[in-house]
C-alpha cells in the first residue's frame, strides 16, 4: 500500500494538507513501552510551521492526540492512532489555481494517476503529510534509546551555495542543533544560510539545501540483504519525502572519485568489538551495520510554489501566467530535520525487531 512503511514496526500515513486533521497508525510497537503525548510534541514542535521568519507564515499548533494503543502510561503492544487537526487552513488561497497544474508540483501526476487531486494545497503530496511520519518517528525513537542506546541527530550542512565546516559528528547534540533557526550548528554558515532563504523571500523566490544524519550507537549487524539492505532502506525512507532529490551514505558520490587504497577502511581493536579506522563507508558494509556511526545527505529542491509569476500552460493547454497563493517556505531544510530523524527511527526500529527475531 502506498501510504504504508515498514515490515514490523509498521505506520500508515493519512490526511491531506486542508482536510480536517492528518495523522498516522503505527503498528509493532513493543507492548509496556512508556508513552505519552508530551513524548511525541516534542518532534512535531520541531516540525511545525510557523516557528521564525525562515518558514511559512501558515500557524499550527500541531497538537497530538493518541486515540488507542496507550493506557496508563503504557504502550499496550495493539495500534497506536495518532492524529493532529488541521485549523489554519485556507483552501481559498488556491481557487485561482485550481485549472492549472503547478509547475514542478504533483497536481499534474496525482491527475494522470488518480483521475482527480484535491483542489486546495499539495493534498497527500504536501509536506503536511510528513506530520504522521514525525509522531511515529518519535515513538520509534524513544523504543530505540531507551532498550539500545541509539541516538538520532540531523542538521542543516547546506543551503545554496553555502556549506557548513566540519562536525563532530560523535558528539553532536539537537540543542546545538536548534540554536540557531536555520539548525545549522556551524554558527558562521548559520548566518551566511539565514541570508539566503531571507533573500529568496524577499524575492519572492525559494532555495533549497541538503541535510546531514547520523544515527550513533548501533549494534553490528542490522540490515536485511539483498534487497532490504540498510542504506537501501534508508534510501528508500528518505526519497520518499515531499522535495526530496537526492540520497549519499558515508562517502557518498565523493568516493567514486578515490582509489580502493584511499577508500577502504582498516579495521582495529576498540574496546571489545572490532571497529574501523576510519568510517568512509557511513557504518554501512555489505548492506548491515558494522557499529561505527551510520552517516548519510538529504538533498531538497527549492520548494515549487514561489509567488514570481510563471509561464505556464493550463489543463486545457492554453498558455497562461501563474503567481502562486497560498503560505510556504522558501526553504524547507530547516523544518526537515525532525523529519529526517523520524524517518531514520522507524527504518532502525523496524530491522532492531527482525533482527531480534533471530535470535
Amino acid at each position: 500500500m502506498s501510504s504504508t512503511f515498514g515490515t514490523l514496526f509498521k505506520i500508515s500515513s493519512f490526511g491531506e494538507s486542508h482536510c480536517p486533521g492528518v495523522g498516522v497508525v503505527v503498528d509493532g510497537v513493543p507492548a509496556r513501552l512508556s508513552l505519552c503525548a508530551a513524548d511525541i510534541q516534542q518532534q512535531l514542535d520541531r516540525r511545525r510551521p510557523g516557528q521564525n521568519k525562515l518558514g511559512t507564515d501558515r500557524n499550527e499548533a500541531d497538537q497530538v492526540k493518541i486515540l488507542s494503543g496507550v493506557e496508563n502510561g503504557l504502550t499496550l503492544g495493539t495500534p497506536i492512532g495518532l492524529l493532529v487537526d488541521n485549523k489554519d487552513q485556507r483552501p481559498g488561497d488556491y481557487g485561482s489555481m485550481s485549472q492549472i497544474p503547478r509547475p514542478s508540483h504533483a497536481d499534474y501526476t496525482y491527475r494522470a494517476k488518480y483521475g482527480i487531486h484535491a483542489s486546495s494545497g499539495g493534498g497527500r503530496s504536501s509536506a503536511r503529510e510528513t506530520i504522521g511520519r514525525v509522531a511515529a518517528g518519535a515513538i520509534a525513537e524513544k523504543f530505540l534509546l531507551e532498550q539500545y542506546g541509539i541516538e538520532i541527530v540531523s542538521w542543516v550542512s547546506s543551503v545554496g551555495e553555502h556549506d557548513a565546516g566540519e562536525i563532530d559528528m560523535e558528539n553532536l547534540s539537537r540543542a546545538q542543533v536548534d540554536a540557531s533557526d536555520v539548525r545549522c550548528p556551524d554558527p558562521v554558515a548559520a548566518e551566511k544560510m539565514t541570508a539566503e532563504i531571507l533573500a529568496a523571500r524577499q524575492a519572492k523566490d525559494s532555495v533549497g539545501g541538503v541535510l546531514t544524519c547520523v544515527c550513533r550507537n548501533l549494534p553490528a549487524g542490522l540490515g536485511e540483504p539483498a534487497f532490504d539492505r540498510l542504506e537501501a532502506l534508508l534510501a528508500h525512507a528518505m526519497l520518499s519525502l515531499p522535495a526530496s532529490k537526492g540520497f549519499e551514505i558515508g562517502s557518498g558520490f565523493a568516493g567514486a572519485r578515490q582509489r580502493g587504497s584511499a577508500h577502504n577502511d582498516p579495521f582495529v581493536q576498540k574496546g571489545e568489538r572490532l571497529g574501523t579506522l576510519t568510517n568512509r563507508s557511513g557504518g554501512v558494509q555489505g548492506g548491515i551495520s558494522n557499529g561505527e556511526p551510520v552517516y548519510f545527505r538529504v538533498a531538497f529542491k527549492p520548494p515549487a510554489t514561489i509567488g514570481l509569476e510563471q509561464q505556464t500552460v493550463d489543463y486545457s493547454g492554453q498558455p497562461t501566467v501563474l503567481e502562486a497563493k497560498g503560505r510556504h517556505d522558501p526553504c524547507v531544510v530547516a523544518r526537515a530535520v525532525p523529519i529526517v530523524e523520524s524517518m531514520a527511527a522507524l527504518v532502525l526500529a523496524d530491522l532492531v525487531l527482525r533482527q531480534k527475531m533471530r535470535s
